[in-house]
């Protein structure tokens, strides 16, 4: 008696352990948030040297609805920026015609046009496959100077860190 009580407690546990976990789903923005690897470029060319790419990181807000974060998480090295920026996560298209950076102490007009997100596109340094993002810049304290940043999404493999 005592090894049919026992089989149905093991039986009960076994059963109780392979219930599945809710999915919990993901952000709106999923499709657009990751880490890049981008240039910032004037006139076509790279502004700080051929090869030098830094970090930016889009990321979703707080609201979850209609916009992302765009910064520069590299201490500043293209540009000193953190802006929300408005998406259409259908199009994984983005702008902020009127944002402000809310980086402490460096508060600056950020003005992103034509920015977008191409899946599939980019390529890394080692020639994997990735993701593209694009966009144009114009920062408050060089008033007229449209920049472009672009790159690709950051792979994590240590050959394809800059």
């Amino acid at each position: 008696m005592k090894k049919i009580y026992f089989s149905l407690i093991v039986l009960i546990l076994v059963m109780a352990s392979c219930s599945k976990n809710p999915d919990v789903g993901g952000t709106a923005a999923q499709k657009m948030a990751n880490e890049w690897w981008a240039e910032l470029k004037l006139d076509g060319d790279n502004v700080y040297g051929d090869g030098a790419f830094a970090k930016i990181i889009t990321s979703n807000t707080a609201a979850n609805k209609d916009s992302i974060w765009i910064s520069d998480e590299t201490s500043g090295y293209l540009w000193d920026f953190r802006v929300k920026a408005k998406a259409d996560f259908n199009a994984l298209t983005f702008s902020a015609p009127t944002g402000v950076s809310v980086v402490e102490g460096y508060e600056i007009g950020v003005k992103i046009n034509d920015g977008k997100v191409l899946p599939g596109v980019g390529h890394s340094k080692t020639g994997n496959i990735t993701d593209s993002i694009y966009m144009k810049v114009e920062f408050s304290d060089d008033p007229g100077t449209i920049y472009t940043i672009e790159g690709h999404a950051r792979t994590k493999f240590a050959e394809d860190e800059y």
